[in-house]
């Protein structure tokens, strides 16, 4: 069980620039504006043998209005609870206002250390700092500057001496939400674990369901839902079991048209979500089946395929469709017509809001994955390319005659393959994909990339 560190203040104090900074890249979002932050943000430093994790929540409003702020704050409460230390971040330039002494003493029912941050020191600290912070009562603060990184070694040094005494003091215990959150540029995965987690994307336009389906699948409100779009705005990394599968979940941004993102915050918002997709293994597609579909539905599905990854096309909503035959019919069509390079891909109609489709949901995944891992022997293979060139044979190109002599997989996750011939480069693109078609009808290859790479012998 990792100890939990969690960073928390009013909002605009450099909370998730100082997250980024212990956890040594760029996880959370940033920006000068207040309130970028709203789900809590759980990942763990690079440094080896520390098994403790660093928690960014958003700013505590002691008197939030509207049901949005009442939800994040509802959410910063879940995080606080589950705490087990505090980092009280403060604006050195601002000084000490009088909420602060409100959000302290919030922070202070939860009976749990807490280390003192002044944040943003890299010049003229407010005159009346030094008296007020004595006023909290937790000692002498840690003077740094996170978005320059001053101050920040001896910040880690004290950090590690309460991780050592919280570990000492604290038998094993069960299970953390956020003990598999590691360096999204590494494993993902902690390797003492004995079963890897299978990694999923959930990607989509706003307003489809995304964030509603992470929290069924986890079991609880974990991330922010609504009806407003766009609630979501960092690619939040969550581990769960669900139906005895080991998951990291990708909970990401809306992805709308490139014309129409013209916010730096939704920039960041959406960069985030495409190296989510970069980073899973399995790329949910989720839309809205009672909203036309768009390109831009095209497009991320088309962006998951050049990725490899597995792709899996999920209608939310369908408790609201009247004719679902047709429908899921002309779905069908449009997405073969216009993803041929993913043709035959499976779509699974669910409906969040009265938990339908939940089930057959995991088993498309639970069969998607094993596609994306299927091997086929070098020698049924080679079977199967001779009665591919017996159906239609390769084009002669100037004269000459082109020969496939041989086929093997090279590669899985996606199913990638070898063929040798004599003239690569005259083999015509049409042909390729004819073999790429047959591949995935007669191997059950749908949903899934399929990588053709000819060469000479």
């Amino acid at each position: 069980m990792p100890i939990r560190f969690s960073i928390v203040g009013r909002p605009n104090v450099g909370k998730s620039t100082l997250f980024n900074r212990l956890v040594g890249r760029k996880q959370a979002i940033v920006n000068n504006q207040p309130g970028v932050t709203r789900d809590y943000q759980v990942g763990s430093p690079r440094e080896p043998n520390s098994n403790f994790v660093v928690v960014d929540t958003a700013g505590i409003d002691t008197q939030p209005s509207g049901e949005l702020n009442q939800d994040i704050q509802k959410m910063v409460e879940s995080a606080l609870k589950q705490s087990d230390a505090f980092l009280f971040v403060i604006d050195a330039k601002e000084g000490v206002i009088p909420t602060e002494f409100e959000i302290a003493q919030h922070v202070r029912k939860q009976n749990k250390p807490v280390i003192i941050i002044a944040n943003k020191s890299e010049s003229k600290i407010h005159k009346d700092l030094p008296g007020e912070i004595e006023r909290f009562g937790w000692g002498e603060p840690h003077y740094i500057s996170a978005e320059h990184g001053l101050g920040l070694d001896e910040l880690q040094s004290n950090i590690h001496k309460l991780y050592s005494r919280l570990s000492e003091a604290s038998p094993q215990g069960p299970f953390k939400e956020g003990i598999l959150e590691r360096d999204r540029t590494a494993s993902l995965v902690d390797e003492k674990e004995p079963k890897k987690a299978l990694k999923i994307a959930v990607v989509g336009r706003p307003n489809a369901g995304k964030s509603s389906l992470i929290n069924l699948i986890f079991g609880h409100e974990r991330v922010l839902t609504g009806a407003t779009p766009g609630i979501t705005r960092d690619a939040i990394t969550i581990s769960c079991t669900w139906f005895g599968t080991n998951l990291l979940l990708y909970d990401t941004a809306g992805m709308r048209k490139k014309s129409k993102v013209i916010d730096k915050l939704e920039k960041g918002a959406v960069a985030e979500g495409l190296r989510a997709i970069r980073f899973s293994e399995i790329v949910i597609v989720l839309f809205d089946a009672t909203a036309p579909l768009e390109s831009q539905d095209l497009r991320i599905a088309d962006l998951a395929e050049r990725e490899g990854r597995g792709v899996l096309l999920v209608a939310n909503k369908w408790d609201l469709i009247e004719d679902k035959a047709l429908t899921l019919k002309e779905m069908k069509r449009l997405f073969d017509k216009s993803l041929p390079q993913l043709k035959g891909l499976p779509i699974v109609t669910i409906s969040v809001l009265e938990q339908r489709g939940i089930k057959t949901l995991h088993k498309a995944i639970s069969d998607l994955y094993q596609v994306w891992n299927k091997r086929i022997e070098t020698s049924e293979l080679n079977r199967w390319l001779e009665m591919v060139i017996a159906q239609h044979l390769p084009p002669a190109i100037r004269g000459r005659r082109i020969k496939l002599r041989y086929i093997s997989q090279i590669n899985t996750r996606p199913p990638s393959f070898l063929v040798k011939c004599n003239h690569p480069e005259s083999l015509p693109a049409s042909y390729r994909r004819y073999m790429v078609n047959e591949l995935r009808n007669h191997y059950g290859f749908q949903g899934t990339p399929i990588r053709l790479i000819v060469r000479s012998k």
